[in-house]
């Protein structure tokens, strides 16, 4: 009751100090450095990013990009070469007019060389750059060269996807807000009966959006899916507190004197009875940290830190605005739209056993159908054709079936003859277009005397020969995978320290990775809400079958794709159960609280699943759709499917859990009452009748 009094005393204090700390808190936001690299949270310690490491150290290529030139003449395109050759970040450029010069002819090579470095007037530049990938430097390079260069040049690689991708998504981040904002607003005023709560209530939510997104500046950084998601996300899942906390505002106010004791007593009951909701989807998000791709601890932290300004906002702020503005809510009154749900109410009642016995009926397929659920790892998906990484791509596919490479670091020591008789076997496997090495340039019939040391030096330091092989297989395929599991055969024969780096490597591991996350991540949000349902419920029962109707409806959620033939982003599969679990068991916690409370009271286990589904199915509903519009919206307009993707299923899995939750809970609450109590702490003996 003191943080309700204090709350209500200095009502004003509050919104000034609140409006304050946006200042800070939007300097943090727009200071907050965004990543767009899905490949740096890959565990430090895997092989291939070693291999990065030294490209970018040793060799100054950090990234690079494969580059089509088309119409250019030999002068010209030195002369631009020169160009991208200034340009800060660019560590080499290289061309065949570099290797042979201008003087001889492409056409006098052995034709297939020419095919790989020329064809159909148009010819391959490979350009190296000093930083990684996702590095700033690196990115405005990119930027910088598309500049520089007309529309016949096209530039290629994985800088150039990140750049676009940045791009696309900082030209979409106000509209996702936008839409989801709207979409809110016409859920809360149907729902709720005057016509500016939903507006100061959004206001507050706002308020808290601000300050976790201005704190991330404390993480240095966050990757822009976090970004995407994270608004609409911390939007979806806390609304219901404030909806929660007005509700008992309300009936507060028609048995207290004055509005302050109201509100002061409104605060009390919502802290009670939103802490424990709030603490099972805090660590919901929190199981996210345990994955080894590292983007769940980016994810997990902000949603996390999400939910806790979210609550302390809805504590203080949100009781604030609506004492300060009691008089103009007043004059905004309406009736209520939303319908009283009787006929649900008596439905679920009356046909509890059907119900439970499709839910038994569905649970198996549903199970394995989400298991089956096809999976994508492609970064580039969500790249629109026309964007200059997807040109770029395309073109190289069809001039020169050139898709992905690799890079091959094999120690110094090793001999030529070695390295030679590896690059032939590698080069001897299906799918291999291309492989590239100092010594492997003089059997392709360019003499060695002509070569360029740029070009040597390129290629080789003291302590690695670099290989470059190119691929006819595209990025996080079943065939690459496969294929570069054979590479690292034949390299382990003839060097057990030589590393296989690259694109395509790097992708095998985030597979491998996620493979493992997926697991991890689910058995560690449910054992977590378990354990915190446990004690909030006092109940052993009670635990398991809530988290079972919950995953009921993720299993249906995660299953659509597999009936649709629908492929989702890897890392959905990997955190929509997770952030499904935690958002919503709060429905069934709400329901369950209050059937427990009715039982105590005598009830029977019928009329208490009336009073409970009268008491909290509006909630569920207005939360449920408040977190569906908040997400929805936003996966209809994202041209990024990472994004879109992520949306839409948050969005179907509101409704999901929404309708198992009101129609699965009540059957399952009354065909183990007598489990539940026998196992639920409160219940003297003799009070209950197990009728």
């Amino acid at each position: 009751m003191k943080i309700g009094k204090f709350v209500c005393k200095n009502k004003w204090l509050i919104v000034i100090v609140s409006v304050l700390l946006l200042i800070p808190s939007i300097i943090g936001y727009f200071k907050t450095k965004v990543n767009y690299d899905i490949l740096v949270y890959l565990p430090s310690d895997i092989e291939t990013l070693k291999g990065e490491n030294i490209l970018t150290e040793d060799f100054h290529m950090g990234a690079f990009s494969i580059t089509i030139v088309e119409n250019m003449a030999d002068y010209d395109l030195l002369k631009l070469e020169n160009k991208f050759r200034s340009i800060k970040g660019v560590s080499e450029v290289i061309s065949i007019d570099d290797i042979i010069g201008t003087s001889i002819p492409v056409e006098i090579l052995p034709s297939g060389l020419r095919d790989k470095v020329a064809k159909d007037n148009t010819k391959l530049v490979l350009i190296t750059f000093e930083n990684s990938t996702s590095d700033d430097i690196t990115l405005n390079a990119v930027s910088e060269m598309r500049n520089i260069a007309d529309s016949s040049v096209k530039i290629g690689g994985m800088s150039a996807m990140v750049l676009d991708t940045k791009e696309l998504f900082n030209s979409q981040m106000l509209l996702y807000i936008v839409v989801a904002v709207i979409c809110c607003i016409v859920v809360l005023m149907i729902s709720l009966d005057s016509y500016i709560v939903p507006i100061l209530l959004l206001l507050n939510i706002g308020f808290a959006i601000i300050y976790n997104m201005g704190s991330n500046i404390f993480f240095g950084e966050i990757c822009y899916i976090t970004k995407a998601i994270a608004a609409v996300l911390q939007l979806g899942v806390t609304t219901d507190f404030s909806i929660f906390l007005y509700h008992k505002y309300e009936a507060a106010k028609e048995k207290e004197e004055n509005n302050d004791k109201a509100m002061s007593v409104a605060i009390h009951d919502t802290l009670v009875s939103v802490l424990g909701s709030s603490l099972t989807t805090i660590a919901g998000f929190l199981a996210l940290c345990t994955m080894q791709l590292t983007l769940g601890v980016d994810i997990g932290l902000v949603m996390a830190k999400g939910v806790l300004f979210g609550l302390l906002c809805v504590i203080i702020l949100f009781p604030a605005l609506l004492l300060v503005f009691d008089k103009l809510i007043e004059k905004t009154r309406h009736k209520n739209i939303l319908p009283e749900f009787k006929l649900i109410k008596n439905f679920v009642t009356k046909h509890y056993k059907t119900i439970f016995v499709i839910f038994l009926i569905l649970l198996v397929p549903a199970f394995l159908a989400q298991r089956k659920t096809p999976v994508y790892y492609k970064l580039d998906t969500s790249i629109p054709e026309d964007y200059g990484y997807s040109i770029a791509t395309r073109e190289l596919k069809e001039k020169y079936n050139m898709i992905s490479q690799l890079m091959i670091l094999v120690p110094s020591e090793t001999s030529d003859h070695s390295i030679n008789e590896m690059s032939l076997e590698i080069m001897a496997l299906d799918g291999i277009d291309a492989v590239l090495s100092p010594s492997m340039i003089s059997e392709i019939g360019i003499p060695e005397m002509v070569i360029p040391e740029k070009l040597k030096n390129s290629f080789k330091n003291l302590e690695y020969t670099l290989v470059i092989v190119s691929s006819k297989y595209d990025i996080a395929t079943d065939e690459l995978n496969d294929q570069i599991g054979k590479i690292n055969t034949i390299v382990d024969k003839y060097s057990k320290n030589a590393i296989v780096a690259g694109e395509g490597p790097l992708m095998k591991d985030l597979v491998n990775t996620t493979d493992t996350d997926f697991k991890n991540v689910n058995y560690t949000s449910i054992a977590v809400i378990f354990l915190i349902m446990m004690f909030t419920l006092k109940s052993i029962s009670l635990p398991v079958l809530l988290v079972t109707v919950i995953e009921f409806a993720i299993f249906i959620n995660m299953g659509v794709p597999y009936f649709t033939d629908t492929p989702i982003p890897f890392i959905a599969s990997i955190v929509i159960g997770t952030i499904q679990l935690g958002a919503t068991i709060d429905y069934a916690i709400l329901m369950t609280t209050k059937y427990l409370e009715e039982r105590k009271n005598g009830v029977s286990k019928k009329e208490a699943i009336k009073a409970a589904l009268d008491s909290s199915i509006t909630s569920i509903v207005v939360s449920g759709m408040c977190f569906f519009g908040a997400t929805f919206g936003v996966g209809v307009v994202s041209t990024i499917d990472m994004i879109g993707s992520l949306c839409t299923l948050m969005a179907r899995g509101a409704v999901i859990s929404m309708i198992v939750v009101i129609f699965v809970l009540p059957s399952v609450l009354i065909i183990f009452d007598k489990l539940i109590i026998k196992t639920t702490l409160g219940f003297k003996k003799g009070m209950i009748k197990y009728e």
